[in-house]
């Protein structure tokens, strides 16, 4: 039976649906199990083997290949953490049945789809959200609070970067019609997002961006994705972004993963602990003097996740904050030429 739009009024750990459970499904809601959350109810992947790996997690849950099977029980939400082509019909479907939804990032392929998702939200008046994990590292969040407080004067330039050694082995996430792009979309939505969140979400004036694949610079029309970009985002309050990411990057370690800002009275940075992809430090930095402000032990990845849903136990609905997800989204087409 689906759950339709009109009065709601979830258990205090929402019954929650994972739709998805490879490698980063699986860890979400490994996570939100441990944390007690959530309570998760049922299971889908159309891998018997990921769903039995899942299953040894969770042998409560229900287990089902698709979406529509979960979206026959009564939920309060559900986790999409399947390949990036079926993110927005997958959000929209669910919606629209009056589920609430959080979905792994990128919401969708383009700006475009990114709106339609966002509408739907609206439209149902359900909770939205998306894996912007980054945002929930100790690190990031003390590197907000020193731009938010002022403690760095007048903030004019960003600089973002996330270089990884490795990239996906191959399948959709290397065909730009199911992905949406290649290290952009992959790594820069992370970067893009975290600039602007930091900055309270200024206008964004104008974005150039450079894309190659194997070493030759693409053409907004290639039909391949991207292993190296670097763009440039220019914001109305006259400031300056600039971001870079790659996959199978060269730079001796698994990831450089940094984030700066500059402003008139100090910078405030995070950055990667000998290459890992896990642990992050931030600095308040004051001409030749670094004050670390959060260091590991850090255990952050599934925060953005636990944060939903407790806001989903408390009966929130459309939150216009999602809206940003848009912008960002608009932004990273612009890097892309689109």
């Amino acid at each position: 039976m689906l759950q339709q739009p009109g009065p709601w009024e979830p258990a205090a750990a929402p019954r929650l649906g994972f739709v998805g459970v490879g490698w980063i499904g699986r860890h979400r809601m490994e996570s939100l199990a441990a944390s007690g959350a959530g309570r998760v109810a049922a299971i889908a992947d159309t891998s018997a083997e990921r769903l039995a790996e899942a299953a040894a997690v969770v042998p409560d849950a229900v287990r089902m290949p698709l979406l529509a099977d979960v979206l026959e029980m009564e939920l309060d939400g559900i986790v999409v953490a399947t390949p990036s082509a079926l993110h927005a019909q997958q959000c929209i479907r669910a919606l629209e049945a009056g589920v609430a939804v959080f979905c792994q990032k990128p919401l969708a392929r383009t700006a475009e789809e990114t709106r339609t998702v966002v509408a739907a939200a609206r439209a149902a008046d359900r909770l939205l959200g998306v894996d912007l994990s980054y945002r929930h590292t100790a690190a990031m969040q003390a590197v907000r609070r020193l731009v938010r407080d002022g403690d760095i004067g007048n903030v004019y330039a960003a600089d973002l970067t996330f270089h990884n050694a490795y990239g996906p082995d191959g399948g959709w996430a290397r065909d730009p019609a199911l992905s949406g792009g290649g290290c952009v979309i992959d790594l820069g939505t992370h970067l893009v997002d975290l600039a602007l969140w930091v900055l309270d979400f200024p206008q964004v004036r104008s974005v150039h961006g450079q894309r190659y694949a194997r070493g030759q610079r693409l053409l907004a029309t290639a039909a391949e994705c991207e292993d190296y970009a670097v763009a440039t985002i220019e914001l109305a309050s006259g400031a300056v972004v600039r971001v870079a990411c790659s996959w199978e990057s060269s730079t001796g370690r698994d990831a450089v993963i940094e984030a700066t800002f500059t402003g008139s009275a100090g910078s405030a940075a995070m950055r990667n602990v000998d290459g890992s992809f896990y642990d992050f430090v931030a600095e308040h930095c004051t001409g030749t003097s670094a004050i670390t402000v959060a260091s590991p032990p850090d255990d952050w990845g599934g925060r953005a996740l636990e944060q939903w849903a407790r806001r989903l136990a408390t009966g929130q609905r459309y939150d216009p904050d999602i809206e940003h997800v848009i912008t960002v989204a608009t932004t990273l087409d612009g890097v892309l030429g689109r």
